[in-house]
């Protein structure tokens, strides 16, 4: 019965966690070998879906569900690891990292502290945002280092912090089903270093996407062809800016800067409803 406990970090997801992808379907198209989903548990639940990348210790994409939200921020929340990456844990939920800790029993597949304390350019930029969770333990399950990202200062507070909350006003007030949300990363071998070794991949852009068929039919103009579906991304870097566009755009941006191929679909049908889908 061991074995059953260490089945969050999975090759196919369980069907409890597929509630936070649309139609239960993660993003297809993806071409790497260091990819594992980590169904993201925190006291005693699922709260989303990461597929993290063990060989450059970043999470290529957070797959959540957007909750109602006044944008608050969590407070006093620890940093938190993934115990079963690495290790044969008693555990399926994201662990505190324990005070004073041997992290060299973790730090072969995943992120730790140690790696962002003198990463001076970087901060720690979340996938999965606490602007777009409600409840106090979803807001708290986004602290953890299988969420995070390397992000330029500039960039993360001033740029993707924006557009995060233009996204969710947006769906507050105009989606009325699940928005079903897709963060993700392209990177290009830059490496945040520690003691001469590669721990950290730096992203190079940022990409989100959002899924919502559920909406306000009678909302204004320019927020209405954002509906069903529609994308951002950004460059990790200072004076920049993100770039809105429907999420074929996207796909094809993707196609061209990371490891996904022609096939890349993040949405089931890119987020047309089967019903409502046009028949060529």
């Amino acid at each position: 019965m061991t074995l059953a406990v260490r089945g969050r970090v999975e090759k196919e997801l369980s069907p409890e966690c597929r509630e936070f992808l649309y139609m239960g379907t993660p993003p297809i198209g993806l071409e790497h070998h260091s990819l594992k989903f980590i169904c993201q548990r925190y006291n005693k639940k699922p709260r989303y879906v990461t597929l993290y990348n063990t060989m450059d210790h970043v999470p290529f994409y957070s797959a959540y569900t957007f909750k109602r939200s006044d944008g608050e921020k969590c407070v006093d929340v620890p940093w938190m690891y993934e115990p079963q990456l690495s290790t044969s844990s008693d555990t399926d939920e994201m662990q505190p990292f324990p005070r004073g800790y041997m992290h060299m029993n973790f730090e072969d597949a995943q992120a730790v502290l140690d790696d962002y304390t003198n990463a001076i350019l970087y901060e720690r930029g979340t996938l999965n945002p606490d602007e777009h969770q409600g409840d106090p333990d979803d807001k708290a399950s986004t602290y953890t280092l299988t969420n995070v990202v390397p992000m330029v200062p500039d960039f993360n507070n001033r740029v993707w912090n924006k557009q995060e909350n233009i996204i969710r006003k947006r769906l507050n007030n105009f989606c009325r089903g699940t928005a079903y949300i897709v963060t993700g990363i392209t990177t290009s071998g830059k490496m945040i270093r520690r003691e001469n070794i590669n721990r950290i991949a730096v992203p190079t852009y940022l990409w989100s996407a959002y899924c919502c068929v559920n909406y306000d039919h009678n909302m204004p103009y320019n927020e209405r062809y954002k509906f069903p579906s529609f994308a951002h991304y950004g460059l990790n870097k200072e004076n920049n800016e993100v770039v809105e566009m429907s999420v074929q755009k996207l796909q094809e941006f993707l196609t061209k800067t990371t490891f996904v191929n022609q096939k890349f679909q993040i949405f089931v049908g890119d987020c047309v409803p089967p019903a409502s889908s046009k028949t060529a």
